[in-house]
Parts: C-alpha cells; sequence; structure tokens
C-alpha cells in the first residue's frame, strides 16, 4: 500500500529552536515560503539532539512503547511528561521506565497528570511527540488533539472501535499531512524483515495468482480483573477495558487486526465486503463483559480473493497467530516466512529479524532525524475498519458492505463526555450484572 508515505526537508545542521522561535513572520495561512519550516515542522527541531516526548496510557502497552522509544539512538530523547486516568498505574509505569532508562525519564510530580483530561495537560507540555496508548476507544480524540496541537505521533492500534471514530481519524490525519507531522502506527509486522521479505516475494509472484489467504488470532483469552466493591461502574470497566466494545471493540479489533492488516498489504487493498458468524460459547460469564469469545468471517477483495478469517478467546484449543496466501502456484505460510510449491516442496524460507515491536520505534525515530515524516495512520485507520467490518458482520449476521461499514453512524464510544468516573458508563449492566450481548439477526451495526 501507498499509505506510508515519507515527505524529506532539508538537513538542518544548527539548531533549530531558536530558529522555530523567530521563524513565524515567515509562515503564512496556507503554508510557508519554499523550503522553509512550517508551524508542523517546528514540532521538533531535528537539528537539535533532543526530541521531548510524553505518555499517554501507562499500562504494559504504553510502558513498552515508552521504553522502546527511549532505546531509539542517533541523539537525546526524554520522556518529560505522563498521563493516565489511575494514579496507581501512572506510578508503575514511572517506576519501571525510571527503572530501565534512568536520566532519560525526566517526569517530576508536576509533570504527572491524573485524570480523564490528562491528555491535554501532556499536549500542553514541552513535547514534539505524543505516545498514545490508551484504550483504544479513546485513540480518535486524542489522535485529533495532537494532530491539532502540532505533535508528532505514536499511536498504538487499533486506531479506534466504531466507523464514527475511524472517520474522524482520517479527517485528522488530512490535517497530520498538511502540518507535515510524523504519524507511526503499532502495526510492527510492517517493520519486521522477515514479513517485509516475505510479502514482497509474494507480490513478486513467488506462488502465482493468489485465490485465498487465511488468518488467525486463536488463543486462550486475556486477563480479567475482579471488580472491587468501591469502583464506579466506568472504573470497573476501564479496568476491564478489553471486554466492552466502547474501550476495545472485541478482540476482532483489538488482536486481530495484525493479522488482517497483513492480507491488506499482501493485497495492497481493503476489502469490499464481509460476512460471517461468531458469539459467545464457553466465556459467557459476566465478567467477560460483551464480547464474544470467536469470529468467523470471510472477507472478499476488489479483485474477487477471498480472506478466511478466524480469531478465538477459547482455552484448549488449537492456537495459532498466523498468516497464510494461497496462490496459482504454491503456498505460502507469512508468518513463519516460508514459501512452498504445489508439492508440498519448501522452496524459500526468510532468515530476517523479528521483534517488531522495538525496529518501529527505530526506524520512526531515525526517519524523523533525518528530516522525513513518515505517516501510517491511513492505513492503520482502514485496517481497524476493516476489524471492525469484520465484527459488523459476526454481531449482526448480515452480509456487510465497506461503504456500509465506513459510514455507519453506530457509535460504541462517545467518550468526549467521560470526564471522571462518576460519569455515566456507555454499556449498561443488566439487573442480575451481566451486559447486553449482541445477536446475530437481531442486533444492528450499521
Amino acid at each position: 500500500m501507498s499509505e506510508n508515505n515519507s515527505t524529506k526537508t532539508e538537513n538542518q545542521q544548527t539548531s533549530r529552536r531558536a530558529f522555530i522561535r523567530n521563524s513565524s513572520s515567515l509562515l503564512v495561512a496556507g503554508g510557508a515560503v519554499a523550503n522553509s519550516l512550517t508551524v508542523a515542522q517546528a514540532a521538533h527541531p531535528f537539528g537539535s539532539d533532543e526530541i521531548k516526548i510524553g505518555l499517554v496510557g501507562c499500562g504494559g502497552r504504553g510502558t513498552g512503547a515508552a521504553v522502546q522509544a527511549l532505546n531509539t539512538k542517533g541523539g537525546e530523547l526524554r520522556l518529560v511528561a505522563m498521563g493516565d486516568v489511575f494514579p496507581d498505574r501512572l506510578q508503575s509505569s514511572y517506576r519501571s521506565l525510571k527503572g530501565t532508562h534512568g536520566d532519560k525519564v525526566d517526569v517530576p510530580r508536576e509533570r504527572q497528570f491524573i485524570g480523564f483530561d490528562s491528555y491535554k495537560e501532556v499536549l500542553g507540555s514541552d513535547i514534539d511527540l505524543i505516545i498514545l496508548a490508551t484504550p483504544p476507544g479513546f485513540r480518535p480524540l486524542h489522535f485529533e488533539a495532537a494532530v491539532n496541537a502540532g505533535k508528532h505521533i505514536f499511536a498504538e492500534k487499533p486506531l479506534g472501535v466504531d466507523a464514527p471514530g475511524i472517520r474522524r481519524v482520517l479527517a485528522a490525519n488530512k490535517i497530520a499531512k498538511k502540518k507535515n507531522l510524523g504519524v507511526a502506527v503499532g502495526l510492527q509486522r510492517h517493520h519486521e524483515t522477515a514479513y517485509k521479505e516475505t510479502i514482497a516475494r509474494l507480490k513478486d509472484g513467488a506462488i502465482g495468482h493468489i485465490v485465498l489467504a487465511r488468518a488467525y488470532w486463536n488463543s486462550g483469552g486475556v486477563w480479567v480483573k475482579p471488580r472491587n466493591n468501591r469502583q464506579t461502574e466506568t472504573e470497573y470497566q476501564m479496568r476491564n477495558w478489553y471486554y466492552f466494545n466502547w474501550l476495545c471493540g472485541d478482540h476482532i479489533v483489538e488482536q486481530h487486526i495484525h493479522n488482517l492488516d497483513v492480507i491488506n498489504w499482501l493485497l495492497d487493498s481493503y476489502p469490499v465486503s464481509a460476512q460471517g458468524q461468531g458469539g459467545r460459547q464457553v466465556r459467557t460469564d459476566k465478567q467477560y463483559g460483551q464480547i464474544f469469545d470467536h469470529h468467523m468471517v470471510e472477507f472478499t477483495y476488489k479483485n474477487g480473493t477471498k480472506l478466511l478469517s478466524q480469531c478465538r478467546h477459547i482455552k484448549n484449543t488449537w492456537p495459532s497467530v498466523s498468516e497464510h496466501a494461497h496462490g496459482s502456484n504454491g503456498y505460502c505460510d507469512i508468518g513463519g516466512a516460508k514459501i512452498y510449491d504445489l508439492n508440498g516442496k519448501q522452496t524459500w524460507r526468510s532468515r530476517g529479524s523479528r521483534g517488531g515491536h522495538q525496529q518501529e520505534h527505530h526506524d520512526f525515530f531515525a526517519a524523523l532525524r533525518r528530516g522525513e515524516r513518515p505517516n501510517e495512520a491511513d492505513n492503520g485507520a482502514k485496517s481497524t475498519m476493516t476489524s471492525i467490518m469484520g465484527r459488523m458482520a459476526t454481531y449482526s449476521g448480515q452480509k456487510i458492505s465497506w461503504q456500509q461499514a465506513i459510514g455507519s453512524k453506530v457509535v460504541e464510544a462517545n467518550v468526549d463526555k467521560i470526564l471522571s468516573f462518576d460519569a455515566p458508563s456507555p454499556v449498561k449492566p443488566n439487573a442480575d450484572g451481566t451486559y447486553p450481548v449482541p445477536m446475530p439477526g437481531i442486533s444492528t451495526t450499521i
């Protein structure tokens, strides 16, 4: 796909912070004098050695992303501001980051922000780049705010949980491109040599015309946090965000997006329709909120290629996190980076590196320091929408077109109105403490 575009600027050898402060007179509403810095380019003075980072969302993935960002080389890096709705999570993250990176973590108490508005305070700090790693229901709101603030962005996947949120990200990214902001999205397989080599070979015709693809994320599921009687309903759902669609979007969106994105990458396209089925067969207790424990979706692409997609959260079942392609001349285990002929004989294998979670940060920061502005948000948003379309199909039992999906007005995450844990939660429990669960043939998703 051509979403990961980069725009180069002139290499500046002198510090740009002073230049930026004194250059506003050169800027006009529609842009700037040719070859001079725009306001957005000034989000980081790439001629200086320092990039200041802010972190919003201090859970495991946010902490990991901050560690990986600070691992990158090429100049001085500092984490200078952190925000989360939970004080305990922020403090745990801070201690972990401080223990790993020491003086690179410069976040005194006055730059440790707590609450639903903490993202605003982090963006208002003296930062050049922000890491967005809250539950994905908040991603469109935070992404839009980061673009408006003129910050470079590393956003964890997925980029939303419903079509209105994805449209919001796509609209904000148009502005990000005009401002020349760098945007990376946590779909790390794009940065793994083994995947890149395999996809390149397939696109060069290594197995002929691709007629069928398969993708899986089958596992035993994730954590559950016990309810605390002192919690409000909104706080409980925030602690257990994985099980509520306004926060997570279901595991087909939160996890399986990785596999679906690989097939989109391979086919240089996004599906035109989806139909499928799913439900709650094993994980039916109220502690599992409202999400399904299995989904099976048939996606169809414009050229007629089919993708069979399966994801499952059930223990003691076949575990597989993988992608596969079948062609007129052979077969490829994409995740395994192996190609076979029609007789099942292995004809090629990549020995390339994995470690994409770290490599995506190496690539992003190196590109920014070269004066480039990678932007992965359009692809991240559309692969997220692919996942959401699959959920729409399994929840409703209907065949859903891309245009119906992206145009849906159904809102899962009306997070703009949630300002405290005392706010009403978007999902209300039933009288017996269970939660409304989608029902194919009854539920409306578009």
